[in-house]
């Protein structure tokens, strides 16, 4: 059917083809000026791709008169996926435990491949170990190396043994930047000259900085990155666009962090949480990508599934600036003018919601102590610090000198992070407000940990080129990684005599980086406030030595000679920034950067690996297993004799159900560890180990902060209904397996809400739960359960644990019907039956349920096939 809205267009003196969407809207009696630009990106992809698969067709509909058909759904399968490495890693081992089980069935294991281009950067796993020496960054890539030689082998197999798969190497570059400086293409063709729109998911929630060039693309749990890496659609509803209308220019002082964190705030009030946000006006006209790429970098931050810039002259100009070939920026903006995805200024398009922001208001601010949405002006920071005016001082020494802090003392200042690394204009203004900072003799407290980790070498290369490098190595911000760090609360331990000293004698010091999160415990655990700022800001901070500062009255520090330094003596003029910029900033540092990213690490390239059909598990290995859950279970036969494993509250986080941080060495997980002769010092983290499933299932359900009404203690506990006794929920569910026990969970709103996690799902199979019965669902999460084969059951309205007697000791049978399935619960003395919505909500479902997940219907459809 869609083949009829074929079209023609030129670009380069060559003739390619696409689907024209303003066809197909006319046709409908639709104006294609109506449609917000990321729909329009959704539509062409869905009438692009129900010409091959006819029954795509009906959600083409779902686009006419959008704004009312929220509670349809739309179907989305993404041109590529990009991972990072704490997700890539279990992804890839499911693809590696997929073909050794085609392998078993005696099938071709090479039809195991992921069906669209895979790029893996591995950017995670770096940590600033050492810090403020021209020695940090080649001692943190060691320890790197040593912590993860047997993950980073794995990888090296996957390069070679699987197609559609790259992988960036470490400490090459952070997964966001390496994607809008490299390999985001705007608009791809296929080889027989079709052109269409770059799309993709990410195992990242900060995928959303894609969106700064007009992609569209987000943030997803490993479980949906693979189901896209297999050829599966995913399904959402048809969201809400909020339109945010952007007016004047940006002051002289207000950075493009001040911008993020001041629509960060603006959002999260306005509650953009499951919509799309969308932004147009006059202001885009002044507004570079970079600035751009900061503010779609922080969708999470305040909500919204995407921050969709679409494409405009701003976005040709990085693309020659990252030098893109003049063939595909030519590409570009040819296609985009043909179907509808270039900016016009005089139509605005039809928006669910609309906020409006002058640029020209945007100030100097950071946010904090414990989130991204708590903006803060500069003037204001120190009044958060007045809750602790009664502390006493804290006194200590710091390489054997007495010295004496304040709460909101700094402990840690990193430049770090995609969000801001990506941004020359701040990164240059650090430069330079580093370099004033040093010819008036000012230096950082000994007891601040300086950090930089940029997002690619690109940045250290103009850094470099324009002298600023120099001046930001003797303030301490020598380059320790390029990797995601202290953002992701790979931070290191603090300077050593603060370390021991805190540890002794906690205290409230403080953090600022140029990160995105600041969650409370996220940076380090031993900090207690930590506020999000901009490059050249967290340099000031760091000069001051506190965050207890009014820096727009307060001196910064003072010279040698006594003269007091305020902000407004460093803080460099924008004509200098942009004079630096033009000069230095040049399409041939990208070009150089991109052209040798494969061969930047020597260790990376050192290690071996041979390509083969199948992986060589080690058993021996507690990084990389086999897991289980590829081979098919017998679905619904095993839903009589059901007991409770866990009987939740409300919003219970997939946080709380997935396996994360620290290894503890008396949870299941430590204990299974050193049984296998690792030593505490090296368990590393759960995110370190998400490739094997035996760390991974003894730590789900066994968050410190888990409340399962079943126990009498907070944590991963429970009350075993074969002993009667309280023990471990692993512990548990292992005797429930032995005697062929399945189990259930029983939750109450909201359950899985929070970020999307894979082994939220994924340790929870393996524990052996066969249904959850919850009030409510956080959409993801659900759809997670339903893809590793565990049924999503919801009470009827009006209906809970509570109000049907439910405590958790009965044992449960469930009949599965078309929408609505039945529940007996017997007690001791009781019989309950009741019944639940089936939440099969997409057409799929079904059949991942019956196959008992999508992993082994993959197996099934690809050995069908042959």
């Amino acid at each position: 059917m869609s083949g009829k809205y074929l079209r023609r267009f030129n670009s380069n003196k060559a003739e390619y083809s696409y689907y024209d969407i303003g066809a197909y809207l006319k046709e409908q009696g639709q104006a294609v000026a109506n449609l917000p630009y990321s729909l329009r990106v959704l539509l062409e992809l869905t009438l692009r791709q129900s010409a091959r698969k006819p029954e795509l067709a009906p959600f083409l509909k779902h686009f006419c008169d959008w704004d009312q058909k929220h509670d349809q759904d739309i179907a989305y399968k993404p041109e590529r996926v990009i991972l990072q490495d704490l997700t890539g890693v279990p992804a890839l081992v499911d693809l590696a435990a997929m073909r050794a089980e085609v392998k078993r069935q005696k099938g071709n294991p090479s039809l195991i491949n992921p069906d669209v281009p895979v790029h893996l950067v591995v950017d995670h796993s770096v940590q600033v170990d050492m810090a403020g020496n021209d020695h940090a960054l080649a001692y943190n890539i060691k320890k790197e190396f040593e912590r993860n030689q047997e993950r980073y082998h794995f990888l090296k197999w996957a390069q070679k043994s699987f197609e559609n798969l790259t992988i960036i190497p470490p400490d090459t570059g952070i997964i966001h930047q390496v994607n809008i400086e490299y390999l985001a293409d705007v608009i791809r063709t296929d080889t027989a000259g079709l052109a269409f729109p770059d799309t993709l998911v990410g195992t990242d929630s900060h995928t959303t900085m894609v969106n700064a060039l007009g992609v569209l693309g987000w943030g997803v749990g490993g479980i949906e990155a693979e189901a896209s890496m297999l050829g599966q659609e995913s399904y959402f509803p048809m969201p809400k666009v909020v339109g945010v209308k952007l007016t004047g220019k940006l002051a002289e002082f207000a950075t493009a962090t001040d911008l993020a964190l001041t629509i960060t705030k603006l959002l999260r009030t306005h509650n953009v949480v499951g919509k799309f946000v969308e932004f147009f006006g006059p202001g885009l006209a002044s507004l570079p990508l970079a600035n751009r790429a900061t503010i779609a970098n922080m969708a999470p931050e305040y909500g919204a599934t995407c921050g969709f810039f679409p494409i405009d002259d701003q976005t040709l100009a990085y693309l020659k600036l990252t030098d893109r070939t003049a063939t595909q920026v030519k590409l570009v903006e040819d296609y985009a003018k043909a179907n509808h995805l270039f900016y016009q200024a005089d139509v605005t398009p039809t928006y669910s919601e609309l906020v409006e922001l002058d640029l020209a208001t945007v100030k100097p601010s950071l946010a904090g102590p414990k989130r991204p949405q708590d903006l803060v002006g500069l003037d204001q920071v120190s009044t958060n610090f007045r809750q602790y005016d009664d502390l006493a001082d804290y006194q200590l020494e710091i390489e054997k000198n007495p010295v004496k802090l304040r709460p909101g003392a700094l402990a840690l200042a990193a430049i770090t992070s995609c969000t801001n690394t990506s941004n020359p204009e701040v990164l240059v203004a650090a430069g330079l407000l580093a370099k004033r900072a040093c010819e008036l003799g000012l230096k950082v407290p000994a007891y601040v940990k300086t950090s930089l980790a940029p997002g690619s070498r690109v940045v250290t290369a103009y850094l470099k080129t324009t002298g600023l490098q120099t001046y930001l190595d003797q303030l301490g911000f020598n380059v320790v990684g390029y990797g995601c760090t202290t953002c992701i609360g790979n931070s290191g331990k603090l300077q050593a005599d603060l370390q021991a000293a805190l540890e002794a004698r906690p205290y409230p010091v403080s953090a600022v980086e140029s990160g995105n999160r600041n969650f409370e415990g996220r940076v380090n655990p031993l900090v207690k406030d930590v506020y999000l700022a901009s490059p050249p800001l967290v340099v000031a901070y760091a000069l001051a030595g506190t965050m207890d500062i009014d820096l727009t009255k307060e001196p910064v520090g003072t010279t040698p000679n006594g003269q007091a330094v305020y902000l407004q003596d460093l803080w460099p003029a924008a004509s200098k920034i942009t004079a630096l910029i033009q000069a230095y900033v040049k399409p041939a540092l990208f070009s150089a950067n991109y052209r040798d990213i494969f061969k930047q690490n020597e260790a990376w390239n050192e290690l071996d690996a041979q390509a083969s059909e199948t992986y060589d598990f080690d058993a021996t290995s507690t990084y990389i297993a086999q897991p289980p859950f590829v081979v098919a279970g017998t679905g619904t036969k095993e839903l009589t004799g059901l007991r409770v494993l866990a009987k939740l509250g409300d919003t219970v986080t997939t946080d709380h159900i997935s396996p994360a941080g620290f290894i503890g060495q008396q949870t299941p997980a430590g204990q299974y560890l050193l049984a296998n002769g690792v030593a505490p010092a090296n368990f590393n983290s759960y995110g370190a180990r998400r490739g094997h499933h035996e760390v991974m299932v003894r730590g789900t359900l066994a968050n410190i902060r888990l409340q399962n009404q079943l126990a009498t203690k907070q944590g991963g506990f429970t009350k075993s209904w074969l002993t009667g006794e309280e023990t471990t929920i692993y512990q548990a569910a292992m005797a429930y397996q032995a005697k062929k026990i399945g189990t259930i969970i029983l939750a109450g709103k909201d359950y899985g809400m929070g970020s999307s996690r894979d082994w939220a799902a994924k340790g929870v199979k393996l524990l052996g739960v066969k249904a959850v019965i919850a009030e409510s669902f956080e959409r993801i999460h659900r759809a997670n359960l339903v893809m590793m084969g565990i049924l999503p059951l919801e009470y009827l309205p009006g209906q809970t644990a509570a109000t049907l007697g439910l405590d958790g000791s009965e044992t449960f049978e469930i009949e599965l019907a078309d929408k609505l399935a039945r529940v007996v619960a017997t007690g001791e003395q009781k019989r309950v039956e009741f019944e639940v919505k089936v939440r099969f909500d997409a057409p799929i479902d079904k059949k991942y349920y019956a196959a008992d997940g999508i992993l082994p219907l993959v197996v099934a459809t690809k050995m069908a096939k042959g």
